[in-house]
């Protein structure tokens, strides 16, 4: 609405026309120009002043929109935020509930935290590590920590998406833990990492495996006949560091005795074959019922024949027409546990010397000299 003052330099103008046509003059029309400069003036003022608060509201609502508009992504982006802590705090949970050993490190603080299961893999109960990095890379295996804590820094620096390594850690009685070690940095918006969370698991039997498996392998490769009973029994007590092993072939049926077609002790290495009765040793339950036989402790006492032995496995040696051909056997001086026990690596060997023993005899019935 225009204002009533607006219209005051109008009501000028005109009297000073009115002025002018009476007592024509030079101050008469000074007056009624001065009356229309005030009045355009006045009309243009009020034509800014509409535009500029048109622009403001203008702007106004621009700056609402914009305020809305940003308010929505703030909210976006908190909610996403609870939605990768919730995933985040969702995958700790799972992670914290599995058999391998979590670990996490705060890379702010500096603080570490091991899960009592990551400890417990060790030999160690919860309170006997500290929660802290001295307490996590004191357990690293020394020969193990720089290439360790090298490969975690290439991580750390965005070199890799993931990190996986394999290591030995010192468990309390000071034997080996081999561990894969599964971890990945946790970035903010800016890529930069704040926190790892890692997994460790226990592969000790599977490098065991490993282990026997090529140190076999590769002491039988290349022999045939004798040379590869030889080599079986030998690389085998090696491998699994037994005192005494021994390979047989049954000398009647049903059988009642066995004969060696090669023995190999950790003291005086090969030694001459023997045969002797099944009676009152361990060998009996593996030829006479077609078994394994673990006996991990208590074997002498058990069976007095074999004074001076603690612990002892045997395997039966299967013909492909399903008779049993012998058996192999391991002595130990010592009790045993289930680091003995390498099924996947003796099913290839046993089934390598039932092969052997059936040519040897498909030989000696064709009367044809064995290599």
């Amino acid at each position: 609405m225009t204002q009533p003052i607006t219209f005051l330099p109008l009501l000028g103008l005109l009297a000073a026309l009115v002025w002018t046509a009476a007592l024509p003059g030079r101050t008469p029309a000074v007056a009624a120009l001065a009356c229309a400069l005030a009045w355009t003036w006045r009309r243009d003022a009020g034509a800014r002043r509409t535009a500029l608060e048109s622009r403001v509201a203008e702007l106004e609502t621009r700056a609402a929109a914009q305020q809305a508009a940003l308010a929505r992504s703030d909210e976006a982006r908190r909610a996403a935020e609870r939605g990768r802590r919730a995933a985040e705090d969702r995958t700790m949970v799972a992670l914290r509930g599995s058999q391998d050993g979590l670990w996490e490190w705060d890379l702010a603080t500096d603080a570490v935290q091991l899960s009592p299961r990551w400890k417990s893999l060790l030999g160690f109960e919860a309170h006997e590590i500290a929660d802290d990095r001295a307490g996590w890379l004191g357990r690293v295996h020394p020969d193990d920590r720089a290439r360790f804590e090298a490969a975690l820094a290439r991580h750390l620096e965005g070199a890799s998406a993931r990190f996986d390594e394999t290591l030995r850690l010192v468990a309390k009685d000071g034997r080996a833990v081999h561990v894969l070690t599964r971890a990945v940095a946790i970035r903010d918006e800016q890529q930069r990492p704040y926190r790892v969370v890692g997994l460790d698991t226990d592969v000790t039997h599977l490098r065991r495996l490993q282990s026997v498996l090529e140190a076999v392998a590769d002491g039988t490769a290349g022999t045939h006949g004798e040379r590869f009973f030889a080599a079986l029994v030998e690389h085998f007590a090696r491998a699994l560091q037994v005192d005494k092993a021994f390979i047989t072939e049954c000398a009647d049926h049903p059988a009642t005795r066995v004969r060696t077609l090669a023995a190999w002790t950790a003291q005086g290495g090969h030694m001459p074959n023997f045969e002797y009765a099944l009676e009152g040793t361990p060998c009996a339950e593996v030829v006479g019922e077609g078994r394994s036989c673990f006996h991990p402790s208590g074997l002498a006492a058990r069976f007095p024949r074999e004074r001076g032995f603690e612990s002892f496995l045997g395997l039966p040696i299967v013909g492909s027409d399903g008779r049993l051909l012998g058996h192999l056997a391991f002595f130990d001086r010592r009790p045993r546990g289930d680091e003995l026990l390498v099924d996947a690596i003796y099913r290839i060997f046993v089934g390598r010397a039932a092969c052997e023993m059936e040519r040897l005899r498909a030989l000696d019935r064709a009367a044809v000299p064995a290599a």
